[in-house]
């Protein structure tokens, strides 16, 4: 009987093979994970985005109240506002309304027999501020400018956002906390 010299090498095959999948499979389930946490930060934004725009198309609508849109503290998540708003049109109405869409009451869900809002981001919270008062003196016709943020808890740790709204410890610290913000401009009707 005579033995052959390769004999074994495709058990080695086989085992090196098998190494090279196992490395490969674990790569792809690690980029799986990162593409959904991608999707959830993009479904939060594309969220955030509508309340945004929510917000400033109201305060537009009621353009001759538009101060009276102002937050001192941010709406949303922890506001104590009740999730019950009047029936009377106006900016109290509006900013409650925009307080219960940031809480996500547009969609909620029942387990246990207890409901909860699940139609929003995590942590939302949204804040209205004066950039520029409006100014109808003569000479000087200064339009009123109204700065619109919305700012949620974003998944993975990235770059801190400029904008005062919220704070870093309300996300989780440094790095979760996202913002969108937007401007609308109130001019005058009666200035030459």
């Amino acid at each position: 009987m005579t033995m052959s010299p390769m004999r074994g090498f495709t058990l080695l095959e086989v085992l090196i093979t098998m190494v090279v999948l196992a490395i490969g499979l674990l790569g792809l389930a690690s980029l799986q994970s990162k593409v959904q946490l991608s999707q959830i930060e993009s479904y939060q934004r594309a969220q955030a985005v509508l309340l945004l725009e929510d917000m400033l198309a109201r305060i537009n609508a009621n353009r001759g109240q538009a101060a009276a849109y102002i937050t001192t503290t941010p709406l949303g998540t922890n506001d104590g506002l009740s999730a019950v708003c009047g029936s009377t049109p106006g900016s109290a109405q509006d900013r409650c309304e925009w307080s219960n869409a940031l809480k996500g009451a547009a969609e909620s869900i029942t387990e246990g027999g207890v409901t909860r809002a699940t139609g929003a981001m995590a942590n939302a919270r949204g804040c209205i501020q004066q950039v520029q008062a409006r100014n109808a003196a003569a000479g000087v016709c200064q339009p009123g400018i109204y700065q619109v943020t919305v700012v949620w808890q974003g998944m993975t740790r990235t770059v801190e956002p400029p904008v005062l709204c919220g704070t870093a410890a309300q996300y989780g610290g440094t790095g979760y906390r996202r913002a969108v913000t937007g401007q609308t401009i109130i001019g005058l009707n009666d200035c030459n």
